[in-house]
C-alpha cells in the first residue's frame, strides 16, 4: 500500500482492515517507525503543562487518544502476530515457499523466520522419532538451536531464482521487496551485483 501518514484515524482505519480480512495486510515499510513518532509526539502533547482552558481541554484530549492509540496498537499487534504465526506454521508444514511474505514489516519478518526455524527444528527432532518408533523419554529435551550466526537480512531489489547455499540448503525464488535472512557471504554477493540491499 502506498504511504500514509499516521494518525489517529489511519490506526484505526488499519486496525478495521487488519479486523476484516484473513490474510495479513501490507502497510508501509516505514509504519512502526512513523508510529514511534507520532506516539512519542502524543505523549508530549498530553503531558505538556496547560496554560489556560483551552489548552487543558487539549492535553486531556491529546490523554485520552494516547490511551485509545495504545489499545488499537496492541490489538493492532496481537491480530498481526497471530496471522504470522499461521503462516510460520503453514511454511513449516508444507515446506513450500507459497506463503507470501511480501506483507511481512522487517522486524515482522524476523519474527517469522525465528518461528519458522524453530518449528523445522522441533518438527525434525521429535516427529522424525515417532514416525521411526523412537520417541522421546520424558527426561530427553531437545535442545533450543542458537539463532543463526553469520547471516544478513536483506531486501531484494529484483527478481531472483531459486539457489542453493553451500551446505545444499535452498534459498528462494525471491521477488521484488522481498526479504530474508541468508549467509553473510552470499548476501555480500546479491549486494555487490545489485539484486539486494542491506536492511539495517
Amino acid at each position: 500500500m502506498d504511504k500514509i501518514t499516521v494518525t489517529y484515524d489511519s490506526i484505526f482505519e488499519i486496525l478495521m482492515r487488519e479486523k476484516s480480512k484473513e490474510e495479513l495486510q501490507k502497510l508501509s515499510p516505514e509504519f512502526f517507525k512513523d508510529l514511534v513518532k507520532y506516539v512519542s509526539d502524543k505523549r508530549k502533547s498530553a503531558s505538556s503543562e496547560a496554560t489556560d482552558t483551552f489548552s487543558l481541554e487539549e492535553k486531556e484530549r491529546a490523554s485520552k487518544q494516547l490511551q485509545n492509540i495504545k489499545r488499537m496498537m496492541t490489538e493492532l499487534y496481537e491480530r498481526r502476530e497471530k496471522k504470522i504465526m499461521n503462516m510460520s506454521m503453514i511454511r513449516s508444514r508444507t515446506g513450500a515457499d507459497i506463503i507470501d511474505t511480501t506483507p511481512l514489516l522487517s522486524e515482522e519478518k524476523m519474527f517469522f523466520d525465528a518461528i519458522v526455524a524453530q518449528l523445522d527444528y522441533y518438527r525434525n527432532s521429535i516427529l522424525f522419532k515417532l514416525l521411526n518408533a523412537q520417541p522421546m523419554s520424558a527426561e530427553e529435551k531437545p535442545e533450543i538451536p542458537e539463532t543463526k550466526k553469520n547471516t544478513k537480512l536483506i531486501r531484494f531489489l529484483h527478481d531472483v531464482p531459486k539457489f542453493v547455499g553451500k551446505e545444499l540448503e535452498v534459498y528462494g525464488p525471491f521477488v521484488e521487496e522481498d526479504m530474508a535472512n541468508i549467509p553473510s557471504e552470499m548476501a555480500d554477493i546479491l549486494i555487490k551485483k545489485g539484486r539486494a540491499e542491506e536492511v539495517t
